[in-house]
């Protein structure tokens, strides 16, 4: 990535509070925010568009062809554009949401999509990027000046989901948790830090004192950083 850039990489599992952390981060560093699944979500989104079964790897590759997306790095100003729908909400459906890591397994379109983080930083014209979302720290921006793996216990993580989706019930956002953790862990490890990566365990922590975890990390190595 851009050296000038400096990005901060987070990683971390479904329900840890790495988007909302993430994103107030961004908002008090005054850097730009990239919620990298969104990007998948989008795809995914696309593919049902075109009634593509996201499960048919060839199909998915083919409709990238022409995935046309627009997202927004300002964190007071988010949205997702495919083509000329706005999709900042259909993204989020339930719908959505169970055809990602089909996806997201797919290696040909991890490397497209990650070729295509890399270039949203590089041409942000930013000062900084908060970067957040799976292969983060280790494939997207191994070499990031900050890198992250945001964590929490899996009943702290599904009882933030379900706060989140008041309209679901308690177990059933449970269990989906337990299968998305098992789907997403045969795509990468997200419970261990990979060396140089900083473990912000978050259990024990509310929103204010994640946020402040990693703006004190932050804080460490921009003075490292400033000083080369």
């Amino acid at each position: 990535m851009n050296e000038d850039v400096f990005v901060v990489a987070i990683d971390g599992p479904a329900g840890s509070g790495k988007s909302s952390v993430s994103k107030e981060v961004a908002r008090r560093l005054g850097f730009g925010y990239l919620d990298t699944g969104a990007v998948y979500r989008a795809l995914a989104w696309h593919a049902l568009d075109h009634g593509i079964d996201t499960s048919d790897a060839t199909a998915v590759v083919e409709v990238m062809g022409d995935f046309d997306l627009s997202i927004s790095l300002d964190p007071d100003e988010y949205g997702v554009r495919v083509g000329d729908a706005d999709v900042t909400a259909a993204i989020r459906e339930p719908r959505v949401a169970d055809a990602v890591s089909g996806v997201a397994r797919i290696p040909i379109v991890r490397h497209a999509v990650n070729a295509r983080f890399r270039a949203l930083v590089e041409l942000s014209g930013r000062q900084g990027v908060v970067v957040e979302g799976r292969d983060i720290t280790t494939v997207v921006a191994p070499d990031a000046p900050v890198r992250v793996l945001l964590t929490a216990s899996p009943e702290v993580r599904a009882a933030r989901r379900s706060a989140e989706l008041t309209s679901e019930d308690a177990a059933a956002v449970a269990d989906a948790l337990h299968r998305r953790d098992a789907s997403d862990s045969a795509v990468a490890d997200f419970t261990t830090a990979a060396p140089g990566v900083e473990a912000v365990d978050t259990t024990e922590l509310d929103f204010e004192g994640s946020v402040r975890a990693v703006l004190a990390l932050v804080e460490q190595k921009q003075e490292v950083h400033d000083a080369r």
